[in-house]
């Protein structure tokens, strides 16, 4: 068991499932976000308001931390400014805090959204170039290329999780993206306990028959997914219309984020039900 691990968008929809088993892997987590609070908090876990934005809120979080599992972040789309701000100063923040108190491994929620072009007709693998959907995606782009600096030059391993889309499975694309809540939770157990990971890469998708990316090159993580999007097909497809070829939201990796104009909401095209846990 660890000392300690610090977690960043604690107070977010995925951040509500992972609270509670990540409590389990440490004998403390500090949970952290710009919420005042996040609600009733478990056992060996404490919370503290932060602004990932600004490096020396961000800093004293991580005194003898042991690993930082990062999900902080503007979820969405949004204007330049705003991303700028959260995604990158925050995510330079995270390693350069990571750097100055000796952690040794960050594990980022990175997206599917950093190669996001490609066609779902590719299947793609770890090791593409970047081909990111919008400003979130160049983000994602971007704290991959700081993970891989910070390992080159300071030695910081880390786990980054392209996620595909970890929602309930409603529409066409998501049979082929769908990470279950489960197969989350065990895929940042991986990343947390694997004996090394130097700089990786792997994608957080499930099981699933129609899965359009390859993790093949990331097995040595131990990431092995059970649920499959495949039992909710029929009802899904039921109610779908046709796909298009000619809408990128249809034929891209990224979905609708791979058809807005840059800068505006992509999640308001995914249909995302709010499910998140409560304690």
């Amino acid at each position: 068991m660890m000392k300690k691990l610090v977690f960043t968008g604690a107070g977010g929809r995925l951040g509500s499932y992972l609270r509670e088993p990540l409590t389990k892997m440490c004998e403390q987590l500090v949970s952290t976000d710009w919420l005042e609070d996040i609600g009733k908090l478990y056992d060996g876990e404490t919370y503290i308001k932060a602004d990932l934005g600004v490096l020396d809120q961000i800093e004293p979080l991580l005194t003898d931390a042991d690993m930082v599992i990062h999900f902080g972040a503007i979820g969405d789309e949004a204007a330049w400014d705003a991303i700028l701000h959260s995604n990158i100063i925050g995510a330079y923040n995270v390693w350069e805090a990571a750097a100055r108190k000796g952690v040794r491994r960050v594990i980022y929620a990175s997206s599917i959204h950093a190669v996001g072009m490609y066609p779902k007709t590719q299947k793609i693998d770890t090791e593409v170039p970047h081909r990111p959907d919008t400003y979130y995606g160049l983000a994602k782009c971007f704290a991959e290329d700081l993970g891989s600096l910070y390992w080159e030059k300071k030695n910081i391993e880390s786990v980054h999780m392209r996620i595909l889309s970890a929602a309930q499975v409603n529409n066409p694309r998501s049979l082929g993206s769908w990470l279950s809540y489960d197969d989350l939770i065990h895929l940042v157990e991986c990343a947390i306990t694997a004996p090394i990971t130097g700089f990786s890469i792997i994608y957080g998708v499930s099981n699933n028959d129609q899965v359009t990316v390859d993790n093949h090159k990331a097995s040595f993580l131990g990431y092995r997914p059970k649920d499959n999007a495949e039992q909710f097909a029929k009802e899904v497809l039921a109610v779908s219309k046709q796909a298009d070829p000619k809408d990128p939201g249809q034929m891209c990796q990224g979905g609708p984020f791979a058809s807005v104009e840059i800068g505006f909401s992509g999640v308001a095209g995914m249909n995302i039900v709010q499910d998140k846990k409560e304690v």
